[in-house]
């Protein structure tokens, strides 16, 4: 049915398809190292051994990540050949047709997920990344897994050694019916040199052990670990091309306003800062007169952002700053740990530098750091102090990634040259 020679497949690939008869089958380790692929071409396997009773189900965190990281390379012609054209389903279906059998797709965004699998009976189930299921819906699925002969394969990245999956079900794995696979990104011989070198350039500290080496490593100490302010703070600024906003708000916190600016030599900057702590000046302010504050910051500057990006929880200061006229106005991208992966790499790149003018800012870099508590339960947390300028900063980066990310692999470049 499956022409396995027509996919260039390494050895472990290989041996995973062939091997991938236990219970609970784990495809795990770094981005982009080929895991996916050889899971689903072991899940296609099994999809024509699955018995005709018990239903047959795709879990994922939702029904888009299912579709983008399951259905779009099953229905790649240059992946799978001719099984490609067995495989069929409606973008926004929750039911799927793979090699005639019929397949259920679930999201399981959060626990209450679990009771879309309350009285079903399953033989087959696949599981896109893993580690961002709720438990309770992965034991549920196990739990409905109870056709003789019954299989679930999952893929993940990895997360935190203290993650329910990594201690509950890896580090059993000789007493559990259970096989698993680590990939690292050399492990998958598909990939360009380019490629890889861009793809190592995305990811540092902490997200380049779990992404690229595929290990499963806890977050700890100092968040921007690699922050040197003998090389990432400046006293004078080139001209500059581009300018953006970033503006985390508060009432009794701080409120913290970042100038990101990119540079005629290619590289970001912080350029200036305004805030605004209303416990040091004894005194709050309405949303009214932020938005004075920072007009007419912007304009003693002579700087009118492309876009202003700002913390998307702040609902009456975004209402304030639209009602004054205040131009290009966006809720910030907010995911904190992405944007936290994204800061760190224009640090450790050498793309972004600080003016030294921004104290608030350079005062909280060195001290914010992951929370040992929430390490402890598996989960990567900053603590939540000292920190308003940081996330202005977050917001600013990861809203405008997009714009400035091909920069970095030059950036890389400069770092490693002889005469840096």
């Amino acid at each position: 049915m499956l022409a396995l020679d027509a996919l260039p497949l390494s050895r472990k690939q290989l041996r995973s398809v062939a091997q991938a008869r236990a219970r609970i089958n784990l495809w795990h380790g770094a981005v982009r190292s080929g895991k996916t692929i050889a899971s689903l071409l072991a899940w296609l396997l099994a999809i024509a051994e699955a018995p005709s009773s018990g239903l047959i189900v795709v879990v994922g965190r939702s029904l888009q990540t299912i579709e983008r990281n399951v259905f779009e390379p099953l229905t790649d012609p240059a992946l799978f050949g001719p099984v490609a054209a067995q495989v069929r389903h409606t973008r926004g279906a929750t039911v799927a047709t793979v090699l005639g059998r019929t397949v259920h797709l679930i999201g399981a965004a959060d626990a209450r997920a679990e009771g879309r699998l309350r009285g079903m009976t399953a033989s087959l189930a696949y599981v896109d990344e893993a580690t961002l299921l709720p438990e309770a819906f992965w034991t549920q699925l196990l739990a409905r897994l109870s056709v003789p002969g019954a299989r679930l394969l999952a893929t993940t990245n990895p997360d935190s050694p203290r993650h329910w999956l990594k201690q509950g079900y890896l580090d059993r794995e000789a007493e559990l019916d259970l096989v698993s696979w680590h990939f690292k990104l050399d492990d998958n011989p598909s990939l360009p040199p380019a490629y890889v070198a861009a793809l190592a350039a995305e990811y540092v500290g902490l997200w380049r052990r779990r992404m690229i080496d595929g290990a499963w490593v806890v977050a700890e100490g100092a968040v921007y670990d690699m922050f040197d302010e003998q090389r990432h703070v400046v006293d004078s600024l080139p001209a500059m091309r581009r300018h953006w906003l970033g503006v985390d708000y508060g009432t009794t916190n701080p409120f913290a306003a970042v100038l990101l600016g990119l540079g005629t030599d290619d590289r970001l900057y912080v350029v200036d800062e305004w805030r605004h702590d209303s416990r040091r000046a004894h005194r709050q302010m309405t949303d009214a007169q932020y938005s004075a504050a920072v007009r007419r910051w912007l304009d003693e500057r002579n700087v009118v952002p492309e876009w202003t990006f700002v913390d998307p929880s702040a609902a009456s200061f975004l209402n304030q700053l639209w009602s004054d006229g205040h131009p290009n106005i966006a809720r910030a991208r907010n995911d904190v740990l992405d944007g936290i992966r994204t800061t760190s790499t224009a640090l450790d790149s050498g793309l972004l530098r600080i003016h030294s003018l921004c104290t608030g800012l350079l005062d909280e870099l060195p001290a914010y750091a992951w929370s040992s508590e929430a390490s402890e339960r598996g989960e990567d947390k900053p603590l939540k102090r000292d920190d308003h300028s940081l996330d202005a900063l977050r917001y600013v980066l990861q809203s405008t990634a997009q714009e400035w990310r091909q920069l970095l692999a030059a950036s890389f470049a400069y770092l490693s040259s002889p005469t840096s």
